[in-house]
């Protein structure tokens, strides 16, 4: 099987700073695979790795079993990455339709030798995303200051799933939520493998990661020091392998 994404020995070193070392992962397709460790794991280092950018000191990283020499944050795009950033980067001043294009806005021809932006191709994409994701939001010429915590996170969500990647990375994606809040959102993480994406889940909220996930990748400094199958596994055990309780010294 190629993998959507895999690292074989990947490091990253920052001087005599080492943020991660000898990691080994993969993530098949239709698979939501969860990351757990403290503040300072090397949790953020590898997203930002895998999201192009971060560049690794040593290593492998295979994207749908391909290195790439040039991997960049364009390229990751290019080939079918995307991540979802805790703070969202979406731009209160514009509409919902237009925040699901941002970066990628569709335009058109207008006055010769000028292009302008395609405002109604763009809107009837957008409730074409939504209802593939079978989201239900205001109406899409709402202005996203005008949307509560868990609907901005959806739009960023649907921003990502717009392109069809391979893969959506998502950092503390409930952080800012109430658990009442974060549960569509929860819901819609399980879902995105039927719209083909797999997920890189990053969250320190254990019961998000035990509701969405098929299998559990415990980091502990810079390193990953063990693997679990959510099925098979606790909130206590994820604790235990994150503090290196029961390890031999």
């Amino acid at each position: 099987m190629t993998h959507v994404v895999e690292a074989i020995g990947l490091a990253k070193y920052y001087g005599a700073v080492t943020a991660l070392e000898n990691i080994d992962f993969h993530i098949a397709p239709g698979e939501v695979v969860g990351f757990a460790g403290d503040n300072g794991a090397g949790k953020s280092t590898l997203m930002r790795t895998i999201a192009g950018d971060v560049t690794p000191s040593s290593g492998e990283l295979r994207i749908g079993g391909r290195m790439d020499p040039a991997y960049s944050p364009r390229r990751a795009r290019e080939i079918g990455v995307e991540m979802v950033y805790q703070d969202l980067a979406l731009c209160d001043n514009l509409d919902i339709y237009e925040n699901i294009f941002l970066g990628r806005e569709i335009s058109r021809f207008g006055l010769p030798g000028l292009k302008v932006l395609d405002r109604p191709q763009m809107l009837a994409r957008a409730e074409e995303v939504l209802d593939r994701l079978d989201l239900h939001l205001p109406s899409l010429t709402e202005p996203v200051s005008a949307l509560s915590g868990g609907q901005r996170q959806l739009v960023a969500i649907a921003r990502a799933m717009a392109s069809s990647p391979k893969l959506v990375i998502m950092d503390e994606p409930t952080a800012a939520l109430s658990v009442k809040a974060g549960r569509p959102l929860l819901q819609l993480i399980r879902r995105l493998p039927q719209s083909g994406a797999s997920v890189m889940l990053v969250s320190h909220r254990l019961s998000d990661l035990m509701e969405t996930t098929d299998r559990i990748y415990i980091l502990r400094r810079g390193s990953i020091a063990c693997e679990l199958k959510t099925a098979e596994t606790t909130e206590t055990e994820i604790l235990h392998a994150m503090a290196g309780v029961g390890e031999a010294a």
